[in-house]
């Protein structure tokens, strides 16, 4: 078909192609900021006289908060621009002669390896806490309170990972795969009275169904809507969200629909996903701008370290300070409120080492050495990450659990080869110095690197 090679409409057919789509990078920017200056109005802890320590969630807290999370839950946007990148990629690799085994290490490799710093650090960090006589009770909060982001990292592998097998239903079948995995959702939903631990299946089907929605975008399925038919989507999701939220059948905080999550989410995801393609020309002209496009690049090549260390170090600087002689404003008083104003800025401030020190980490994984790429090696490694994610995201981390997490992450770059050599790093650091030197290397006949479009 002239115009619509592999079903894409001609304004797609670039992105597929290899370039980035700026309005992507803007809202998974503008999303990023949304989490990062969200959790700044979140953490609150309290020191007792006996040494330990309480948490309080301000925002969830304040009786306005619930109408507005409506519009500031942006994990669903999250799920849905991942769709999108997500199946852009996979079809540049299998343009290339790429494989299933191939997608998935790239991926494993691209969000693990971030992950084993941050585990390191942190089991480090506040081992070395609890040895110096902090009490076992703040260690472990702060443990637990530091790590609630990484059910966002056990939810992306999932579905992330599973992208050669959804992108092949949906080649045959987009919309009966939406609708199959929307019916799944609701019917984790129906049984979770009964069976209350089923309701964590949804961390797959829920987060599946959002991505989907992400495919059904790429492929131009909504853009071919009237920007007044994008609303009335928007407003059809909206208005079924009320009904089932005032019917009871769901709560209207969405926070408490997140954790697990369910069907809220997805209708929320749709409502998002609309709103996006009907202000696309808008956000288009925006990441036009040439400083923002210089920011929406330096940022999105490290966005996953600013994902995972921003609560870390909030939670850090917040147990700092409660020991430092500084006024400690009551949780959502106007001078906590007035507060905020420093400790957003404060946090920024810590995360631009951090990112400096471990973002190259997000770099395009090295390829694989020995058996690592085999199809075999890639579901070990799928395996070994699983086992402390899944368990950091039903039960929470603890200590034990972040060092136990960071070696079993390691070890899954070890059998998926991508922990180089001085041979491959030298390598490695002639192809950098070439690149910056403007003479780009000699690509070898058959041979394309592993995460080719991956990012």
């Amino acid at each position: 078909m002239t115009g619509q090679a592999d079903g894409l409409p001609p304004g797609r057919q670039a992105d597929t192609a290899g370039s980035r789509d700026p309005v992507i990078d803007l809202v998974r920017f503008a999303c990023l900021a949304l989490v990062v200056v969200g959790h700044t109005m979140m953490v609150s802890p309290v020191l007792h006289p006996d040494g330990t320590v309480s948490t309080q969630n301000t925002l969830a807290e304040q009786d306005w908060f619930e109408p507005v999370i409506w519009i500031f839950m942006v994990m669903p946007l999250f799920f849905v621009t991942g769709g999108i990148t997500g199946l852009q990629s996979w079809r540049r690799l299998t343009a290339h002669g790429g494989t299933a085994a191939r997608f998935v290490r790239a991926r494993l490799l691209r969000l693990v390896r971030p992950a084993t710093a941050l585990l390191a650090a942190m089991f480090l960090g506040l081992g070395t806490a609890l040895l110096l006589g902090v009490h076992p009770q703040v260690v472990e909060l702060m443990a637990a309170g530091a790590g609630m982001p990484l059910w966002f990292l056990a939810a992306y592998l999932a579905t992330q990972l599973n992208i050669p097998f959804l992108a092949a239903l949906h080649a045959r079948a987009p919309w009966l795969t939406f609708a199959g995995l929307t019916a799944l959702v609701v019917a984790v939903d129906c049984l979770r009275g009964a069976l209350p631990a089923l309701a964590n299946v949804n961390l797959l089907f829920l987060w599946c169904a959002v991505q989907q929605l992400g495919f059904l975008l790429a492929d131009g399925h909504l853009s071919g809507l009237p920007r007044s038919g994008l609303a009335a989507v928007a407003l059809a999701a909206n208005a079924l969200l009320a009904a089932v939220t005032g019917l009871g059948l769901y709560t209207g905080n969405m926070l408490v629909n997140l954790n697990p999550p369910n069907l809220c989410l997805l209708l929320l995801g749709i409502s998002q996903a609309a709103l996006m393609e009907c202000a696309r020309p808008v956000l288009r002209a925006a990441s036009s701008l040439p400083w923002l496009g210089r920011m929406l690049r330096l940022a999105g090549a490290r966005s996953l370290t600013v994902y995972l260390w921003h609560l870390p170090l909030l939670v850090a600087m917040s147990g700092l300070l409660l020991l430092a002689p500084v006024p400690k404003p009551d949780s959502g008083t106007p001078e906590w409120w007035w507060a905020r104003a420093v400790v957003l800025p404060a946090l920024l401030l810590l995360l631009v080492p951090v990112v400096a020190a471990f973002g190259r980490l997000e770099e395009a994984p090295l390829a694989a050495r020995g058996p690592g790429g085999r199809p075999a090696a890639v579901a070990a490694a799928v395996m070994v990450v699983f086992l402390p994610v899944a368990d950091a995201a039903l039960g929470g981390l603890t200590l034990a659990l972040l060092g136990t997490g960071a070696a079993l992450f390691a070890l899954a770059q070890l059998i998926l080869g991508a922990v180089p050599g001085r041979a491959a790093a030298r390598r490695f650091r002639r192809s950098s110095r070439r690149s910056s030197s403007g003479r780009p290397d000699r690509p070898r006949r058959g041979r394309r690197g592993i995460a080719t479009g991956v990012k």
